[in-house]
């Protein structure tokens, strides 16, 4: 599990922040910078194209393990065609290849998960978990702020080939493993038949429940201002004189071990105080620490001010993510727990990957300070509607689920 962890985190930051820093040390426009964050979308789609892993089995190795290699081996290939790119000949070459690198990544993700969960008990799940984390961190920490830093002495393109030979520990892993015995349901009637029973029926239980266009709207304004603000750091960390080695140990192990503390405290404050507050407490800080980024401004070049920025944020941003998904587990109805929970999570990034999108625009426009001090008023209306959610429809706290319920 961790070394599939690991092949699963590996190429998460190659079409995020890792090709923002490419494309901003090649010094391309802030457009074009801010459109990578639109490549990513397969990660929030990916529950669409899921039902053909488990309609259709290759014939060899077994259906898990059999699309699994298919998947890892063009995984490997796409990195490697990823790396041999040169966005300063043709961007669109190089930004399609990281929408299919995202693509193949998120098939991935769906193929290793299916797998995790056939193959361990109920009792060995949360072993198997954190096995999966800690590769999965310690992957991301190589394509991210790895990356950055060996492109410094090698360039871009020898960086990434290393990222395409680490991943062949994806398809390695995978030969020694064992297909699940676990015998799996079978929806009759193709395709249609089954998205229409797996997607169609726990969607429309959630959207029949009263408040429900409220809380959706604010799942999805919840990462408005991150996924503004995210879109925009790698130019903006270069134009106030940071080198890539800088911003590589930022991003590095001390911003690793603020996210872990700060999931760690996340979940240590909704035990203590419930989730609603946390969500709440969590949400304010987050917003107020936004304002770190146009602050960074009055010290270019000044790299202690630029890991305590990414270290505190780091950790703020994970509290309040540990906060978000205990609450959006807590919306779930036990009949359809697994497939309300994806689609949640997945429309939650959907401004990340659509609306982030613009975040060149707009820096382009404001001017990159000024842009900053924007995304914390963008975070305001996830703010308004989360006390309204809260104030109306209160998840259930203590032992019980924290249930957003329909009380007929």
């Amino acid at each position: 599990m961790t070394a599939l962890g690991f092949a699963s985190g590996l190429p998460l930051a190659l079409s995020g922040f890792t090709l923002r820093m490419w494309l901003s040390t090649d010094h391309l426009g802030l457009i074009v910078i801010g459109l990578t964050q639109n490549i990513s979308i397969s990660y929030t789609l990916k529950f669409l194209w899921a039902p053909v892993f488990d309609e259709f089995s290759p014939p060899f190795w077994g259906r898990r393990r059999g699309w699994l290699i298919c998947v890892q081996l063009l995984l490997v290939a796409t990195i490697a065609a990823f790396a041999l790119s040169d966005p300063l000949v043709n961007v669109g070459i190089t930004l399609g290849l990281g929408a299919l690198l995202a693509f193949v990544s998120a098939s991935q993700d769906i193929l290793i998960d299916a797998w995790r969960i056939e193959t361990f008990g109920p009792a060995a799940q949360g072993i198997a978990l954190a096995g999966y984390v800690w590769g999965y961190r310690a992957a991301l920490l190589i394509s991210g702020a790895g990356v950055i830093a060996l492109s410094a002495k090698t360039g871009w393109h020898q960086a990434i080939l290393l990222v395409a030979a680490l991943a062949l520990i994806g398809p390695a892993a995978t030969l020694m493993a064992r297909e699940p015995l676990a015998s799996v349901l079978r929806l009759s009637g193709g395709l249609a038949s089954q998205f229409a029973t797996a997607v169609w029926a726990p969607l429309r239980e959630f959207c029949g429940r009263p408040g429900a266009p409220l809380v959706i709207a604010f799942i999805i304004a919840f990462r408005l201002g991150e996924a503004l603000a995210g879109g925009m750091l790698a130019p903006y960390y270069t134009s106030l004189g940071f080198n890539r080695a800088q911003i590589a140990l930022a991003n590095g192990p001390l911003s690793l071990a603020a996210t872990l503390a700060g999931a760690a405290f996340g979940g240590y404050v909704v035990v203590r105080i419930g989730v609603g507050r946390a969500l709440i407490l969590s949400s304010v800080l987050q917003t107020v620490l936004l304002l770190m980024y146009p602050a960074l401004s009055f010290f270019p070049g000044h790299p202690g001010m630029l890991v305590a920025t990414v270290v505190i944020e780091s950790f703020a941003e994970t509290f309040q993510y540990a906060a978000f998904l205990t609450y959006l587990s807590g919306l779930c109805n036990p009949a359809y727990t697994a497939t309300q929970y994806a689609l949640l999570s997945s429309i939650s990034p959907l401004a990340l990957h659509t609306i982030g999108g613009l975040s060149g625009v707009l820096a382009k426009w404001l001017g990159l300070v000024p842009f900053f001090v924007m995304t914390t008023f963008a975070a305001l209306p996830a703010l308004g509607l989360m006390v309204v959610i809260l104030r109306k429809y209160p998840p259930r706290e203590g032992k019980e689920a924290l249930l957003f319920v329909n009380k007929k």
